[in-house]
């Protein structure tokens, strides 16, 4: 995208100064110069990424917001999902951080990572259903300085950098003053949404807003115990029945896949604990582009260019492939691929109708996380040429 242009800049600019001084030798660039000069710009281009931190507040009172983001995790990828830079289709990646709770080290602050930036959606699934609320110090300060300070920003022009931290004690407390961490945030780069749990009003005078505003970010305040909705359709039993066949198509290797593949399902059963339109948003999502699991299924890692089935160790392999010929794990490794494929189009099909069935239904408003998180996304995206299909 923008390295693109600024390669064909580069290529104009030294093109210009050839003709400007045919006469100069010492200013002469050949054509091998120009080409190598393009070239290396280009190399540099990497696709664009939306990079999400998530603080929690896991004190007492804050068992709505821990149960909705963890009833609402598919639905915002799945939004999320749709979106593009340009021409491109960004990669997500999600950090998750926790603080205000009396179980966390207090001379840290009472906050944890719990997740640093990760595009492996099961894991930041299991990582949300791990946390648990318990009475301490809510220190917004310090949380956002030290996701900050510990996390891989990276510096692309392109990448949409936000911070999402949501409570309901003041903004102000701990010993790091929010304005510089809010400060350091926009030096960086990166946005800071602020989600106050509980009234407008109140979250504006106890400094929910300011934070928000130092970095033209959203101020947004919710019902963090409003039930989350989710509306069932007639579409939902086939896509259930078509993530079953999905589950069906990894093919796990090395020592973390079998571990993976139980996670996998895990986090199938933890969705549909919500209930079946959950579950079923799940699905939507592992069956997008988002959910790749390279590192222990062979069907994601065959479409990496550094991967070779000369280098898999028959060991590491599932037992339906061992003692198998270099050919004949490829010849099984595309069939599950192009079965995979199949489902994946299958399923997006059913969820475009199931699409439109919802927003027929869906005419209430919602006041919660998905909603906040999912306006201030999209308003800042927009600024960033981002688009939603």
């Amino acid at each position: 995208m923008k390295t693109v242009l600024k390669s064909l800049v580069i290529a104009f600019s030294l093109t210009t100064l050839m003709a400007c001084n045919a006469n100069n030798k010492k200013t002469e660039i050949s054509d091998k110069l120009i080409a190598e000069t393009i070239i290396n710009t280009n190399t540099k281009e990497t696709t664009p990424e939306i990079k999400v931190a998530l603080l929690l507040d896991t004190s007492n009172s804050m068992d709505g917001l821990i149960d909705q983001a963890k009833a609402q995790l598919w639905k915002i990828v799945n939004e999320l999902s749709y979106a593009k830079c340009e021409d491109e289709s960004p990669n997500l990646k999600i950090a998750l951080y926790e603080y205000g709770n009396d179980n966390l080290n207090a001379e840290e602050g009472y906050l944890r990572q719990v997740l640093s930036f990760s595009d492996d959606l099961d894991d930041i699934s299991k990582s949300l259903f791990s946390l648990t609320t318990n009475g301490g110090n809510e220190y917004c300060g310090k949380v956002i300085k030290t996701a900050l300070n510990q996390l891989e920003w990276g510096n692309s022009e392109d990448d949409l950098k936000l911070i999402f931290i949501a409570g309901n004690e003041p903004f102000s407390q701990g010993n790091v003053n929010y304005k510089d961490a809010t400060k350091l945030a926009h030096q960086n780069d990166v946005t800071v949404n602020t989600i106050f749990c509980g009234d407008y009003n109140l979250g504006i005078s106890t400094s929910w807003k300011d934070g928000a505003d130092l970095t033209h970010g959203n101020y947004m305040a919710i019902d963090h115990n409003e039930s989350t909705v989710h509306i069932a359709s007639p579409y939902d039993d086939k896509i259930l029945e078509l993530n079953e066949k999905l589950n069906k198509t990894y093919v796990a290797y090395g020592s973390a896949g079998r571990k993976k593949m139980e996670m996998q399902a895990e986090q199938d059963t933890n969705a549909l604990s919500y209930n079946k339109a959950n579950a079923v948003s799940r699905t939507v999502s592992k069956s997008s582009r988002l959910y790749i699991n390279s590192s222990w299924d062979l069907v994601d890692a065959e479409k990496d260019k550094s991967f070779s089935y000369d280098d898999l160790d028959e060991e590491e392999l599932p037992n339906e492939l061992k003692g198998k010929s270099k050919a004949e794990i490829k010849t099984y490794v595309e069939q599950k691929g192009k079965a995979r494929e199949k489902l994946q189009e299958e399923i997006e099909n059913l969820n475009k109708k199931r699409r439109n069935y919802i927003a027929k239904q869906n005419t209430k408003s919602s006041n919660n996380l998905e909603s906040a998180m999912l306006e201030a996304l999209k308003s800042q995206a927009e600024k960033r040429n981002y688009k939603w299909e």
